[in-house]
């Protein structure tokens, strides 16, 4: 019995010592980040050594005009308690965590490596000793939750009405939809599935996985300082996209106004998802003519058919052999354009993504679609509706994956993520 109490002994000042350790390091990382910063409109970043730190709180949710980042991780939980207070509490643990986390702290306020050493820690500990890598987390909520469970049913707002079925659309209902939804986006894949797997090790009991998707190599930006990114088609992808300084542009097209049905989405935004897969080896037997005659743009440097460079205005007019149009109406460019779609546009934080293979022994790949718009109603549905029925492109990709989310505005210090919604 004394040789146990000296080994209990021995193992417990070892034990203080990583303690001790682990929590000033925690502290450290936290003091650093939130001292270097500010409550920011979700955008700006703080300087935390060689690592950028983004801010969770401000009038807008971080993740959606903070510049992309390069990786992403993007689950949908449904909820699996019927206890409004549970889900409240969960709101809460998850707005403390993702603060600590965007700082590069633990997801609990003891860390991966201290607190009760009888308990399982209250951080998984895979990101010890990773930057925060710019990590971003943005939550949204789905139709499904505003049901008679708790007591939303009649906040809902009429915006997230659900999308249609869309011609073409082959949607598993295993990579669709949802009550909740959490944007993990990271330079960093180790971080954005580190703030995923905590955020559900959190859950356990509130809230299940219903489904996730990882992505790489983001397909557009929301600075105009970076070079448009490409799609796995080849492509450069998103040169149209509203940019974060287009602050006219996002009041119009992306921020809910105070004029919602709901006010408690002022503020808000609501993000559209869909999962694209693409039929890589048939577009790769493509000539560079059909290529481009689908796209409405040049491979090189993405300009469009009509002339100029990337950036420069399609001439749908402007017409060449036989007086055939330059850039075919059926192109790509031409059916999504703003002057084709009521003038409406969308802030896109898509990304690729490579799922293995499938059952035919060709690549599960394809792209993972994200846009904020300011009501799905007017500025995705009637946009997809036409894509899905004159664009050219469809002949090569295939939508298997779908989910609507309502965004709540963001989160001022001491509240948690979507406050409003329980509270108003």
């Amino acid at each position: 019995m004394c040789e146990d109490a000296m080994g209990e002994e021995r193992r417990g000042i070892s034990r203080r010592g990583l303690i001790g350790g682990g929590a000033a390091l925690g502290v450290g990382a936290a003091a650093a980040g939130f001292g270097a910063g500010r409550a920011v409109a979700g955008d700006e970043s703080t300087s935390r050594g060689d690592a950028q730190a983004y801010e969770l709180y401000g009038v807008h949710q971080p993740g959606i005009v903070t510049p992309v980042q390069d990786r992403l991780h993007f689950a949908s939980f449904d909820v699996t308690t019927d206890s409004r207070a549970a889900l409240v509490g969960l709101l809460r643990e998850w707005t403390d965590a993702a603060a600590r986390m965007m700082h590069g702290a633990g997801a609990g306020p003891a860390g991966p490596t201290s607190g009760d050493y009888d308990a399982p820690p209250d951080d998984t500990g895979e990101a010890i000793g990773l930057p925060p890598s710019r990590l971003t987390l943005t939550f949204g909520f789905g139709a499904s939750l505003f049901d008679d469970r708790f007591g939303l049913s009649g906040k809902r707002p009429a915006a997230l009405e659900p999308l249609p079925h869309f011609p073409g659309d082959n949607l598993s209902p295993e990579r669709s939809h949802g009550d909740l939804c959490v944007q993990a986006c990271a330079d960093d894949p180790q971080v954005a599935v580190h703030a995923i797997r905590n955020l559900a090790r959190i859950g356990f009991g509130t809230v299940a996985l219903r489904w996730s998707q990882l992505g790489f190599g983001k397909t557009s930006t929301t600075t105009r300082d970076e070079a448009t990114p490409r799609n796995l088609f080849g492509f450069k992808d998103g040169t149209m996209n509203v940019k974060s300084a287009d602050r006219e542009a996002l009041g119009e097209h992306v921020w809910v106004g105070k004029d919602s049905d709901q006010p408690w989405m002022t503020d808000g935004s609501y993000l559209v998802a869909r999962r694209i897969s693409m039929t890589i080896e048939i577009w790769d037997r493509q000539p560079m003519r059909e290529q481009e005659r689908v796209v409405g743009r040049t491979k090189a440097e993405g300009a469009p058919l009509s002339g100029g460079a990337e950036h420069d205005q399609p001439d749908f007019a402007r017409t060449g052999r036989e007086d055939a149009p330059l850039v075919d109406p059926a192109a790509h460019v031409a059916i999504a354009h703003p002057d084709h779609n009521d003038g409406v546009r969308m802030l896109r934080r898509g990304y690729n993504f490579v799922d293995g293979s499938n059952d035919l022994g060709r690549m599960d790949a394809g792209l993972f679609f994200l846009a904020y718009v300011v009501d799905p109603r007017t500025h995705f549905t009637p946009v997809q509706m036409r894509l899905s029925t004159l664009d050219a492109m469809q002949e090569y990709v295939q939508h298997t994956g779908s989910g609507l989310f309502a965004i709540p505005p963001g989160v001022r210090k001491g509240e948690y993520v979507g406050q409003g919604l329980f509270s108003a």
